[in-house]
């Protein structure tokens, strides 16, 4: 029996945010309600048509969920609406400011019907504060909490590869869901989840900030390389290959010049006597680094890091990913089935022993209408005449 086993999830949800933190719990065992719109969906389902014709993020982040297409401002929708979230153990919800409570999806609206019910909002700036109404893409918020003042190179600000503020909101209403279920066994109270993508990625900035305290300078933006410490970050080999390594300690710096360099004399050099010096002399050091490497390929570079016990790993693109030895060695990857077919997809992180995670189906637009509306008690010429009236 899979922990979440038992728990329903009414999500109205767009984008990333939402998605990843009902699809988590979707893969500890709860059923979750994707509250779509009619005939469109969830606006990430066109995002693009990468995976046999589906949208990466869309297949990524929605897979073990039911799909229902639902118009929550019409009458009818919106009561259907109410009798799901009436029996539901947590409703989450990222639409636009505002929209929740205008559709009576407040915690105070729900509790006294239901007071069991976990409720959580995630939005781009909270439910309050001189911010609260402002819309937020993920971007734009990497620029509010700072993000983008410590990542890129140090004359060009650089954004995440991946939407890193969508996916911490994203963590932090999950484990904040997963508090609050733990919390109900004990107090039998549902409880009122506040997420902000901006507090997500500002508590995910503390270094940063606590590097830039009481008015200190902030870590310079160092492309893939480490603010503060040396050698540490993607050093190029002479077939041209990058390899990256990180240094820690002046245990590992000795190891470092006296087996990988080969330069035992850099240990007594003045200019590298400790992380600071070396921090200092960077472009000294880097010249000296890459001149060492200029004769070896980047496998055997990796050889000498290893056997000096030098942390240490290779650049890898999408396809090394795909293919990571490591990854198959430890037999994370399972298979999903998909509108347009089964696709690969990996076994969430850590794991609960010999427990499979639930990893069903990536829905279909509406796919589990019937099945639904019928629970609820509707007839199927109930349900026919709300797909004529455009309702579902």
């Amino acid at each position: 029996m899979l922990p979440l086993e038992g728990i329903t999830v009414v999500s109205l949800e767009h984008a990333v945010a939402a998605p990843f933190a009902t699809r988590q719990l979707a893969d500890l065992g709860a059923r979750v309600i994707k509250i779509e719109r009619p005939e469109t969906g969830d606006f990430a389902r066109g995002y693009d048509t990468r995976v046999k014709g589906l949208a990466s993020h869309f297949v990524w982040t929605n897979r073990s969920k039911e799909s229902l297409t639902l118009n929550v401002k019409h009458p009818k929708g919106a009561d259907i609406l109410h009798r799901l979230v009436a029996q539901a153990d947590v409703l989450v919800q990222n639409l636009a400011p505002g929209a929740a409570d205008r559709l009576g999806l407040s915690f105070k609206d729900l509790h006294e019907a239901n007071p069991g019910l976990i409720v959580c909002n995630i939005s781009g700036y909270g439910a309050d504060g001189p911010d609260h109404n402002r819309k937020a893409y993920d971007l734009l918020v990497q620029a509010e909490a700072g993000f983008l003042s410590v990542t890129g190179e140090p004359d060009a600000p650089a954004k995440a590869g991946i939407s890193v503020a969508d996916i911490a909101a994203g963590m932090y209403a999950y484990t904040n869901i997963l508090a609050a279920l733990l919390l109900r066994g004990k107090t039998g109270k549902g409880n009122n989840i506040d997420v902000s993508m901006l507090e997500a990625l500002a508590e995910w900035m503390g270094y940063p900030m606590y590097y830039a305290f009481d008015g200190a300078p902030p870590p310079a933006r160092a492309g893939a390389a480490h603010a503060t410490i040396s050698p540490y970050g993607p050093f190029v080999a002479g077939d041209g290959h990058e390899v990256m390594l990180g240094l820690q300690n002046e245990r590992e710096w000795h190891a470092f010049c006296e087996k990988v360099l080969k330069q035992p004399d850099l240990v007594s050099d003045s200019r590298f006597e400790s992380n600071h010096t070396r921090s200092a002399h960077k472009d000294a050091l880097t010249e000296i680094i890459v001149a060492a490497f200029a004769t070896l390929t980047a496998e055997q570079v990796i050889i000498r890091l290893d056997e000096a016990g030098i942390a240490n790993s290779r650049m890898n693109d999408m396809a090394g990913l795909w293919s990571h030895a490591q990854l198959k060695a430890r037999n994370r990857w399972r298979e999903v089935s998909t509108p347009a077919g089964p696709v690969p997809a990996l076994l969430p992180p850590g794991g609960l022993g010999d427990l499979e995670p639930r990893m069903d189906a990536v829905p279909e637009l509406g796919e589990h209408n019937h099945m639904i509306l019928t629970e609820l008690g509707l007839t199927s010429g109930e349900i026919d005449d709300l797909a004529k009236d455009g309702i579902i």
